[in-house]
């Protein structure tokens, strides 16, 4: 059983019956030298001597998989060199780790041009941060115009967008009651978003993996949910079921019309579609690594994409719950080049989360996430951009067209958004 946990890393997921045969005869030769390599770079010195490690492949001799791996390891090492350059000390892993501080980048010497470079890792493109802040803003805008639309035909109409969200989300009518039947209950509403998904997953995305399918959600234990976990994913393979183990410790706090997102964000076609793909391309784990937002901002892309094609049509609070995950996605991206590149302090940020978001999301409050945005520079504004590159990449296309993206976009795995033509104008 794979058990992994929200946001974990995947490494090293072994390939499966869905691996695709390698086209080349040469390939499978050269794909073991490269792996082989890969496995050997922690043990060499230096991210100059781990890229000479490197210059003998050529991409064009791999399997379009083992091709991804080499590309993005490659060109990340060599901006691990930069990053370790500018700031000295920090921890030389792959990826390279900066020492650790409680400012903001923009309040350090050299931390310009690192937040740059950390946004080019995670992203797979090169990003201008003010470009980024900025498209930020406008999709804040355009949300909370949205968000203000529904809380009006729900007949909240006073206060600011952040207050409304306040008071809807205390509304008992909106509220599973706190004993077991709620629960229940709520399983029970999750897991028929899940059957409508699982009828349009394959007109959205293309052919998924028959494992994909195969998935289902389902209440954590008692031990579990005394122990605090949050919720958490077992991955299906072919002979395995997947499963999504949903928190509901604290379900006063979670409104019915939040959790359709939910399904679409951690199962169909989100998750449960990208990730076994993935695992049957065999990416090597220091491509993950250094790709981590790749497989939420796929997530965040599969939330909205089913509202594009009507799932919350006629169910106006389902489709504000959608807008309230999606503001939360664009606040964390706005909030990180808000400190790291526009110098916001501690105070304009949670004023930003308050004004624009109201509630936070059930697993992430406030100042705990505002710690994480702090510390981990780029990588909540990456997985924004990469949902938006995503959406931009697929905006306005339907039917065959749609899906032939999508497969480009998930074939063989997690790659730069630089790999995938027509990515558009989001970052």
């Amino acid at each position: 059983m794979i058990l992994v946990r929200r946001r974990a890393l995947l490494g090293g997921l072994t390939a499966s019956a869905m691996l695709s045969a390698l086209p080349a005869s040469g390939q499978p030769r050269d794909d073991a030298r490269l792996r082989e390599a890969l496995d050997g770079l922690v043990g060499v010195p230096g991210y100059d001597q781990r890229l000479a490690a490197l210059e003998p492949f050529d991409a064009a001799s791999l399997s379009p998989s083992a091709a991804v791996d080499l590309r993005t390891i490659r060109k990340n090492i060599a901006i691990d060199s930069q990053l370790s350059r500018l700031f000295p000390g920090g921890k030389a892993g792959l990826p390279y780790g900066l020492p650790a501080s409680s400012e903001g980048l923009s309040q350090r010497p050299e931390g310009a041009a690192a937040y740059a470079l950390l946004l080019e890792r995670h992203v797979g493109a090169r990003v201008n941060p003010e470009a980024a802040h900025r498209r930020f803003e406008r999709e804040a805008a355009r949300l909370v115009a949205r968000a203000d639309q529904l809380l009006r035909g729900a007949g909240f109409s006073r206060g600011t967008v952040g207050a409304r969200f306040r008071a809807i989300f205390a509304d008992p009518r909106g509220l599973y009651p706190d004993d077991e039947a709620g629960r229940d209950a709520a399983v029970a509403d999750m897991n028929r978003w899940l059957d409508a998904a699982r009828r349009q997953a394959s007109a959205l995305v293309g052919p998924v993996p028959q494992a994909s399918l195969d998935v289902s959600v389902r209440r954590m234990s008692l031990a579990d949910q005394a122990a605090g976990k949050q919720g958490y994913r077992q991955i299906p393979t072919p002979g395995q079921s997947g499963v999504y183990v949903v928190d509901l410790k604290e379900i006063r706090r979670r409104p019915r019309w939040t959790l359709g997102s939910v399904v679409h964000h951690e199962l169909l076609p989100g998750h449960m579609v990208q990730l076994p793909i993935e695992a049957a391309a065999n990416p090597h784990p220091l491509r993950i690594a250094y790709l981590p937002a790749f497989a939420e901002g796929w997530a965040i892309h599969a939330e909205q994409l089913m509202a594009d094609h009507g799932v919350y049509r006629g169910r106006p609070l389902d489709a504000l719950g959608h807008i309230h995950w999606l503001l939360f996605r664009t606040v964390r991206g706005l909030l990180d080049t808000g400190i790291h590149h526009r110098r916001w302090s501690r105070d304009a940020a949670l004023a930003a989360f308050d004004r624009l978001q109201g509630v936070p999301a059930y697993f992430a409050p406030f100042e705990k996430d505002l710690e994480r945005i702090a510390g981990d520079p780029a990588v909540r504004a990456a997985e924004a951009l990469i949902w938006l590159g995503l959406a931009a990449r697929t905006n306005g296309q339907r039917g065959a067209a749609l899906r032939r993206i999508h497969q480009q976009i998930l074939a063989d795995g997690r790659k730069p958004l630089v790999l995938l033509p027509n990515v558009g104008s989001a970052v």
